[in-house]
């Protein structure tokens, strides 16, 4: 399936979120639990079909046997989960279209907990009563006839893509409270990116996991960049999330399964309960946790290792003041850091989403951010866009935490990244990286690292790229023209004394032309969008090594003029970055002319301002006598 392909699917199957708000007695903000349980219903029909024969196959050979085992155990074994036959999608959708295939639909969800543990309490059931309702009693089938059109040969990578676009639609309808359990993809995307992990008995964390977007992307990329890892190696990749809502805890188990990545989901409050006994244990550490929480209780947390490593955030006393109240602590953004970074192993990484605030906050929170610089484990900083996020509209910001850095070369420098004007606009509220967005801004970590081969192998990436359309380019053009010739010279003998004979002539004529206009533009645009990658690059890092670039990316150190130090230990990119003044090309003498212009232009339109204020009140005035 191609990404076109893909996206026209992906578009046909939201429009049965369109089906439910049309009819389905449900509040705005509920559509995606149901919507969510048919694509997971669907995936399993489709997946246990692919192991289907394998599974049964097994079962019938042992069957008899000492090594005699029941065939759910052989499916777990086989494809993670067993599906019984009543839970079926192909079965329930064939069934009548009556308000009775909600029965099926919940018993479906019931019977895939009852033989599958891992999912015991995750799947919807008693909300698909509320999609058949009595005016409208086909409502459900409708649906679930939509979520057919997924091809049963379909992989696991398209089927969790698929609930990731939904994820996604939904975190943008529910504005607000979408945030709270969705990362926008292209941003976890370039997280994981610099983050570049690896398979072979790593542990995973994230202690704000929302619907473990960060897990999947990870495993997405380890897949694409380590084909040739071994199975075990894989296996050994384990994920471990936090996340207090339960009916987010439902999404991310769902997600997981989806994309078939191991791991589990606790429902806790990470500022309260370490499940995982997280410190010092994990390989990478990722997560967007809520901001500007301030509500978190000072005693209980004050002899938490996670958070007291650095120090911990504190409000100024104020002496003679008695409060019964609780003391809490004024932010907990710097709790959020601090588990972090005291949450990774020796050679551990971590990845963080933060309020662009928290790069300069002061008090205490200065206190701690100071000793985590002078310690040397914040690798890289790098501002977003704004709008990336349904949440969030100003820039947020980026931390990143190396712990072998502490006892590197590097150990007193950092890498900032301004990124606030490399962003695709997706509509007028949003926007978000493309791929090649994400690949460049990755390839200046990869070139701070030293990396050159990854810089280099880019570039012929996006040569290639560009080569490929030109061979696609000659071949259409070809194949057009041999179809042309092969069809006119019959068929102008056909429009020969004809009425409008010579009107199907031209009419044909430009139909060919059309084509090749058509595979030209095509081939135009592919080649001027890969090229401009390419410039893009070029221009910014023309020997193919790491430099600073004003506006774009710098390397400060601890000490020395305008150094971290000397900016008082912000984190700030902006600070250290710099402004790119951009050159206009026109000479002293020419830029004075074309002010002198603007000004002459301006008068003149002042002056047509006055003119039709003075008719507009003249016409008010004969309207209304007054």
């Amino acid at each position: 399936m191609t990404d076109k392909e893909l996206k026209e699917l992906q578009d046909k199957l939201w429009g049965a979120a369109d089906i439910l708000r049309s009819g389905a007695h449900l509040a705005a903000n509920k559509f995606g639990q149901p919507i969510l349980g048919l694509i997971f219903l669907r995936y399993a029909d489709i997946l246990y079909k692919q192991h289907k024969k394998e599974i049964e196959n097994e079962f019938n050979s042992l069957k008899g046997t000492r090594r005699e085992k029941n065939i759910q155990d052989i499916a777990i074994e086989k494809c993670g989960f067993y599906l019984p036959e009543e839970a079926s999608y192909t079965k329930i959708n064939d069934a009548p279209d009556t308000a009775e295939k909600a029965t099926l639909v919940k018993k479906a969800m019931e019977a895939i907990e009852k033989y599958n543990k891992q999912m015991n309490g995750v799947l919807p059931k008693e909300v698909y009563g509320q999609l058949v309702p009595e005016e409208e009693p086909d409502l459900l089938s409708r649906i679930m006839r939509i979520f057919m059109d997924i091809p049963e040969d379909i992989s696991i990578d398209l089927f969790g893509q698929i609930y990731e676009y939904f994820l996604g639609n939904f975190a943008l309808e529910e504005g607000k409270g979408g945030g709270a359990f969705y990362t926008p993809a292209t941003v976890v995307r370039y997280m994981v990116e610099v983050l570049k992990p690896e398979y072979g008995n790593k542990k995973f964390l994230d202690p704000a996991c929302g619907s473990g977007g960060m897990f999947v992307q990870a495993a997405r990329y380890m897949h694409n960049h380590n084909q040739n890892a071994a199975t075990d190696d894989i296996m050994q990749f384990v994920c471990n999330g936090v996340e207090k809502e339960p009916d987010t805890v439902k999404l991310a188990k769902m997600n997981l399964l989806l994309n078939n990545v191991r791991g589990e989901i606790k429902e806790a409050n990470s500022f309260y309960s370490d499940p995982y006994n997280a410190y010092g244990s994990y390989d990478y550490v990722m997560a967007n946790p809520p901001f500007n929480v301030d509500e978190v209780v000072y005693e209980r947390i004050k002899d938490d290792k996670r958070f007291n490593a650095y120090g911990l955030p504190k409000n100024k006393s104020k002496a003679g003041k008695k409060d019964d109240k609780k003391e809490t602590v004024p932010n907990a953004n710097y709790l959020w850091i601090s588990y972090f970074a005291t949450a990774l192993n020796e050679t551990g990484r971590a990845a963080l989403v933060m309020a662009n605030s928290a790069s300069d906050a002061g008090n205490s929170e200065y206190e701690i951010r100071k000793a985590m610089i002078e310690k040397g484990i914040i690798s890289q900083m790098v501002t977003l866009p704004s709008n990336m996020f349904s949440t969030v509209t100003l820039p947020a910001t980026l931390w990143f935490f190396d712990k072998q850095k502490c006892s590197s070369p590097k150990k007193d420098e950092i890498l900032f990244i301004d990124a606030r004007n490399v962003f695709t606009q997706v509509d007028r509220a949003h926007r978000k990286f493309s791929d090649e967005q994400i690949k460049n801004l990755g390839i200046i970590t990869r070139l701070y690292e030293g990396d050159i081969q990854a810089f280099n192998d880019l570039l012929a990436e996006y040569q290639n790229k560009i080569d490929l359309a030109k061979e696609n380019h000659d071949l259409a053009v070809e194949e057009e023209n041999k179809s042309f010739n092969a069809f006119y010279p019959d068929y102008e003998k056909q429009m020969e004394g004809k009425k409008n004979g010579e009107k199907e002539l031209a009419a044909s004529n430009a139909q060919h032309q059309m084509i090749l206009d058509n595979i030209e533009s095509d081939f135009k645009e592919t080649s001027e969008y890969f090229t401009a990658q390419i410039k893009w690059l070029k221009e910014r890092f023309p020997d193919g090594k790491y430099q600073d670039v004003i506006g774009l990316c710098k390397v400060a150190r601890l000490e020395g003029e305008d150094g971290i130090i000397d900016q008082d230990y912000s984190l700030n990119p902006g600070r250290y970055v710099g402004v790119v003044i951009e050159d206009d090309g026109l000479s002293e003498d020419e830029f004075k002319q074309t002010m002198l212009a603007l000004k002459t232009q301006l008068g003149d339109l002042s002056k047509e301002a006055g003119a039709l204020e003075k008719q507009i009140a003249a016409n008010l005035k004969e309207l209304f006598g007054e």
